[in-house]
């Protein structure tokens, strides 16, 4: 691809997904959107995706930085309904797809048709992570949701090479299929369990913050390459290493952590508003080469095959949902009690998403007889408006559905509760480690300089518990917001100053960013991110 339509691909993705912060639309939708019709301006180029850019170059860094916002410990207490869906789901979807596909299609081989079901069977993980995040739903889903969207890129992936050997004649049968997912499987977790030691030891080793950041960036390629080298599955690996680092990012030191976290938005941001926009940009390439299908029959076996995803997704997730707590009393005493609504909001967040149709762009045009792949351009039509449909009417109903079901919102006052109490604790342990340390007469400060640091520590103790208190009359604002307010204006002001003193020629440019820095590092401490 040139370089100009490139800068243009990410600079109206961006735009776009920033226009979309000021609308009730999702952006993932309003993406999908915009690149379905820009794709029919005259002028604009064909952005056909590259399974070798995309699974390689764009999955990876995607999917790290979401397994690295996870949390760890909330995805072991949830591993069996995240398991069953992103595993048991997607082997169940492909089957069920495949059957159906096979029968609706007259002449589409059974091998063809699971080639379909795998590669359309797999959730999408930037889809299901976006709409959980602006859609705020319970803390529970999300992570289940979340988690299934990490794994089961690797179970599609898996099952797809299985069926397209099949189709090409290399297929070892079912017990060869079963053993190849298993090897894929367990040699991408063991990668991930061989890299994730040194890769973080390394990173509590390196003490120049951008060093760490050039290795973080490295790291989902590097763990992804090293799988797929030994043919396991590189999505496993790289979100093994990123739910560890993720989970001991507490030992790397505060500057890294800042500026990581600021690297790896702006990254997810821009891969997420260019791979959504991709997918609309798809639409004249998948219908360039319909032929036969055009019409009808290819409105009705798109439409069957969405029913299809739909229902089968339903028909998986409450059985997996009630069954295993019905039949066992130790999994009703270990896991939170579920309702049907969330089954139903389970069943409903299914949205496909670039990892299809990137999967359908590398089946091969040919078999290895020189023959075509049989199908392939119904295969790619199918995918693409699978994942159209489901963005589109799964995303902009979930939200309307979620209202309708009243699910329970997330309890932000025993959230703040939690939080103060734990800050509180560690004020109080911070308290008496400063005491024992100004009793010793190398520590020994003034008094005033004494007197700061104690109140510095009161500020953070009492901050957490002020947004529990009243509000202000006038502003609405809790006394912790109006504080933090305060202390910008005056920040500003003082921002204000410095560079009129500049401009003045009484300090120079050097001496205004050391002294601007100082000031930002201040605001960053006063106020608090909400959007983030």
């Amino acid at each position: 691809m040139e370089v100009l339509p490139l800068v243009a691909l990410v600079a109206v993705s961006a735009a776009v997904a920033g226009l979309a912060r000021r609308t009730p639309v999702p952006a993932p939708l309003l993406l999908v959107a915009a690149g379905l019709v820009t794709s029919y301006l005259p002028g604009v180029p064909d952005y056909t995706l590259d399974p070798h850019i995309v699974l390689p170059l764009l999955l990876p860094p995607l999917l790290y930085t979401a397994a690295v916002d996870s949390s760890y410990l909330d995805l072991r207490a949830n591993i069996r309904p995240v398991a069953l869906l992103s595993v048991g789901y997607v082997l169940f979807a492909t089957l069920v797809v495949g059957y159906v596909v096979h029968l609706a299609v007259p002449g589409l081989p059974l091998t063809a048709a699971l080639v379909l079901g795998a590669v359309i069977a797999p959730p999408d993980a930037v889809a299901a992570t976006a709409i959980a995040r602006r859609l705020g739903l319970p803390s529970r889903i999300t992570t289940i949701l979340q988690g299934e969207s990490l794994v089961n890129d690797a179970t599609a992936i898996t099952a797809y090479k299985v069926a397209l050997a099949a189709v090409v004649g290399e297929g070892a049968g079912w017990a060869g299929g079963i053993t190849e997912f298993l090897l894929a499987s367990v040699g991408g977790v063991g990668v991930g369990l061989l890299l994730m030691v040194p890769i973080h030891h390394l990173r509590t080793r390196l003490r120049e913050p951008l060093l760490q950041n050039t290795l973080s960036l490295l790291i989902p390629f590097v763990a992804y390459a090293a799988a797929e080298r030994v043919h396991a599955s590189g999505v496993l690996a790289v979100v093994v290493v990123a739910l560890y680092l993720g989970h001991r990012a507490w030992q790397v030191d505060f500057a890294t952590r800042l500026q990581e976290a600021a690297v790896w938005r702006m990254i997810a941001f821009v891969l997420e508003s260019v791979v959504f926009a991709l997918i609309g940009l798809q639409l004249p390439v998948v219908l360039k080469d319909l032929g036969e299908y055009e019409g009808i029959d290819a409105a009705w076996y798109a439409l069957l095959v969405f029913l299809v995803v739909v229902v089968a997704r339903f028909a998986w997730v409450f059985p997996a949902t009630f069954l295993p707590r019905a039949a066992s009393a130790r999994i009703r005493d270990r896991e939170r009690a579920t309702t049907w609504k969330s089954a139903v909001i389970v069943g409903w967040a299914g949205m496909r998403g670039v990892v299809s149709l990137a999967i359908a762009f590398s089946i091969p045009i040919h078999l290895d007889d020189g023959s075509p792949f049989p199908y392939r351009s119904l295969i790619l039509f199918l995918t693409f408006t699978t994942v159209i449909a489901t963005l589109v009417v799964q995303g902009l109903t979930l939200p309307p559905l979620i209202r309708l079901l009243r699910l329970p919102p997330r309890d932000m006052q025993a959230e703040t509760l939690a939080e103060a109490q734990a800050q509180s604790e560690a004020s109080r342990a911070a308290d008496e480690r400063l005491t024992e340390l100004l009793e010793d007469p190398a520590n020994r400060l003034p008094q005033p300089l004494a007197d700061r640091l104690r109140t510095v520590l009161e500020r953070r103790r009492n901050a957490v518990w002020e947004r529990l208190g009243e509000v202000n009359p006038v502003t609405g604002e809790s006394a912790d917001e109006v504080y933090r307010r305060l202390s910008r204006e005056m920040i500003e002001a003082e921002r204000e100053v410095f560079v009129d003193l500049r401009d003045r020629r009484r300090i120079d440019d050097e001496m205004l960013r050391a002294l601007l820095r100082r000031l930002d590092l201040e605001e960053a401490a006063a106020y608090r991110e909400d959007s983030a």
